[in-house]
């Protein structure tokens, strides 16, 4: 049997299905997790991190993104049928089952927690913290207008946990890049809400984009500049150089083109915006990891 003919007959023909649960086919998800990640790494290494401790992460990265993909779809799994964006999603349409995905679910969690066993016990403690805001933002959606907090909270965490990784303590300075990305996630994890909030409002499900409403994008423009706020805070806390305040007026330039996209409150321009995140997290890598270059 060849193997192009296994792909499509044999077991290995749910391997797309299973890939596309754990969002392998969509990677903005993983950079907007890894960019703060790795912006924590260098801070606290003031510049490059220890080989071993920048790949113990880098793969939790992928592992705790995919996993969290994988819950959200459980939790989701009655409603994303309904949703235009997410109608064809493995659990939605049965081609995965939910025990299949909780399996999957638990084995990655697993294998995050044995990498982060590589580290120290007080970055072992925090990753309990991980795996609990992984688990619980799916299910916030149900109970109030403020998940993208919750989801702000997960994305966020990685931030101490480096520090603790590092130095073996989370300095208070450290909060402000913690505070930073959680106030971030929270903007444009509004942005990616906004292109369902119509399927959203009719199935019930809860959002900061209907929280909203009609002031969103004023409220979307508050978080831009709160998040600006903050890494000004972060830069003085890390007396760091020039190349950091050029990355800020990156990060402003690109906020602004982001409110732009999303002036017409139209699906494919909040999309845009959402998906123009990534570049807000490579300018601030490149301004921290620049501005942290060993003299």
């Amino acid at each position: 049997m060849s193997a192009f003919t296994a792909l499509q007959t044999g077991p290995l023909r749910r391997l797309p299905d299973f890939a596309r649960l754990m969002r392998l086919d969509r990677p903005i998800g993983t950079w907007l997790l890894m960019w703060p990640t790795l912006c924590a790494l260098w801070l606290a290494a003031d510049g490059m991190p220890s080989r071993h401790i920048l790949v113990i992460f880098v793969l939790g990265v992928y592992l705790m993104r995919a996993a969290g993909c994988i819950i959200n779809d459980y939790a989701d799994r009655n409603f994303d049928g309904h949703v235009k964006r997410t109608k064809e999603r493995p659990l939605a349409t049965g081609r995965i089952s939910a025990r299949e995905a909780l399996t999957l679910f638990a084995i990655l969690l697993v294998a995050a927690f044995v990498l982060v066993c590589f580290t120290n016990p007080f970055t072992v403690m925090l990753s309990f913290g991980a795996a609990a805001l992984a688990a619980l933002y799916p299910f916030m959606k149900r109970y109030t207008h403020l998940p993208q907090l919750v989801l702000g909270a997960a994305f966020s965490w990685s931030i101490p946990m480096a520090f603790a990784a590092v130095t073996g303590s989370v300095p208070a300075a450290a909060w402000w890049l913690f505070f930073a990305n959680l106030v971030w996630t929270l903007m444009y994890d509004t942005q990616y809400a906004m292109v369902d909030r119509d399927d959203d409002l009719k199935i019930g499900v809860k959002s900061t984009a209907i929280l909203f409403g009609s002031l969103d994008l004023a409220i979307l423009a508050m978080l831009q500049a709160l998040v600006l706020l903050l890494l000004i805070g972060l830069g003085l806390s890390f007396s760091l150089d020039g190349y950091f305040w050029i990355m800020l007026l990156g990060i402003a330039a690109l906020f602004v083109h982001q409110q732009w996209l999303t002036r017409h409150r139209s699906r494919e321009g909040c999309f845009q915006a959402f998906l123009n995140n990534h570049w807000v997290g490579v300018v601030m890598f490149a301004g921290i990891s620049l501005a942290t270059w060993p003299a």
